[in-house]
């Protein structure tokens, strides 16, 4: 599985704050399979995130882009609506569950306005700023990213286990 990882933060693009988050993300996608093909920092620019999202999907072909940052409430906050500019279509249970589990972590969760979609046969995930969280929710989603890329990219077989199928 190639995966690309996108942090959105203006003091990481400028190189004031070191990616923690991304760094965190990197730790975690070896664990479900995932080869890191990209890893970047952009600014929090809507542009300037939804031309990396396509460069990852459309020109590097990567199977996972996980983002972090840019999904709270803050006005310089884009991530999301930069993926919703591109993708062709939403995947809304990842980002509930992520939300689901946060939940029972903080109250804070339910500010999350972070997405997950479809662009061609990539998958985009938006995920939190900071690392903690990333973790907690990949932790959350990492279970059904495999069989996510496989049914995408059209490697993986029907999704019913074999004693489903006979009904």
């Amino acid at each position: 599985m190639k995966v690309a990882i996108l942090t959105v933060s203006d003091k990481g693009a400028a190189g004031e704050r070191e990616d923690l988050s991304g760094v965190a993300i990197a730790e975690v996608v070896p664990g479900f399979g995932g080869d890191i093909i990209a890893r970047e920092i952009v600014p929090d620019e809507r542009d300037q995130i939804s031309d990396k999202l396509v460069h990852f999907a459309d020109h590097l072909g990567v199977d996972l882009v996980l983002t972090t940052g840019g999904t709270g409430f803050s006005p310089r906050d884009w991530t999301p609506e930069a993926t919703h500019d591109v993708i062709d279509r939403e995947a809304p249970g990842l980002a509930e569950a992520m939300r689901q589990e946060s939940l029972k972590i903080t109250p804070h969760a339910m500010l999350s306005r972070a997405v997950a979609g479809i662009r061609g046969r990539t998958l985009i995930v938006n995920l939190p700023g900071s690392p903690k969280a990333c973790r907690e929710c990949l932790a959350t989603i990492k279970p059904a990213l495999p069989h996510a890329i496989d049914i995408l990219t059209g490697a993986g077989g029907e999704c019913a286990r074999p004693d489903e199928r006979k009904s």
